[in-house]
């Protein structure tokens, strides 16, 4: 028995070194075999700033909106009984099923110049696709389904108990939210933004189809480590990897805290 235990955490570590320490490691060798003057030089390029750019303004843009929308579409389906309910999260679950480079395709269908929209669009003067709203909406749809899959349960575990009580004492609706609600849900809501913003910060393949790659302009950090990487810019590649890199180091750490402090708001 104890054998066998062994064998299958030498199986498990030896699984984990080859699929994500290794290559984690590799990462951080090519950023830094140069040396760091290397590695500051190639991460405060106009080129590389301009991408952090474009990843910070589509994540603050697809963040707030998606966490409105998931905050009122689990209180829709946490607190409703309703024809059509089932199908209301199978629709909300659906970027988790539909390849990414797909909803681009299905955005430049919609936006794009020969799409369904795209001459009012052009007769509007509003630009699309290959510019920052085709990239907001491609994000906001990939980012969707995280903060209500995460909120829904919590309300569902929670009951109305509360609410009917802070109503029947005459609260009003944004009292029982700030004061009822909101206070049991801090902990799976803050847990949904996390991963929302992981996510929209670390968007590939939906933005890639949408915003056409254009360093410097259009690119956000994922697309800037491979133009740069195909343009034969190692360090600049492999500085932008280091940063997406950090950044899930740091939302893994948070994400363990969130759990635990979600685990004991339950109990």
């Amino acid at each position: 028995m104890l054998r066998n235990k062994l064998v299958l955490i030498v199986v498990a570590l030896s699984y984990l070194f080859l699929v994500l320490f290794i290559p984690a490691s590799t990462v951080f060798y090519e950023a830094f075999h140069r040396g760091i003057n290397a590695f500051v030089a190639a991460t405060t390029s106009r080129e590389f700033l301009q991408a952090v750019k474009m990843t910070i303004i589509i994540a603050a843009i697809a963040v707030p909106l998606n966490t409105f929308f998931g905050l009122c579409a689990a209180w829709v389906i946490a607190r409703n009984q309703f024809r059509g309910r089932a199908l209301l999260i199978s629709i909300i679950d659906l970027p988790f099923s539909v390849s990414p480079v797909v909803a681009g395709l299905m955005l430049i269908l919609l936006y794009g110049r020969n799409g369904w929209f795209g001459n009012w669009l052009e007769i509007a003067g509003i630009k699309v696709i290959f510019a920052l709203p085709g990239m907001v909406i491609a994000t906001l749809f990939v980012t969707l389904p995280f903060v209500a899959r995460e909120v829904i349960p919590v309300l569902e575990e929670m009951g109305s108990e509360q609410e009917e009580a802070a109503r029947t004492l005459g609260a009003s609706d944004w009292q029982i939210f700030w004061r009822v609600i909101l206070p049991n849900i801090r902990w799976g809501l803050l847990y949904g933004v996390l991963l929302t913003n992981a996510r929209a910060m670390g968007e590939f393949g939906a933005i890639a189809v949408v915003s056409g790659g254009i360093i410097g302009k259009t690119a956000t950090l994922p697309i800037f480590v491979e133009q740069a990487y195909k343009n034969y810019q190692t360090e600049a590649a492999f500085g932008a990897a280091v940063c997406l890199g950090l950044l899930a180091a740091v939302t893994l750490i948070l994400k363990e805290i969130l759990e635990r402090r979600t685990a004991i708001a339950s109990k």
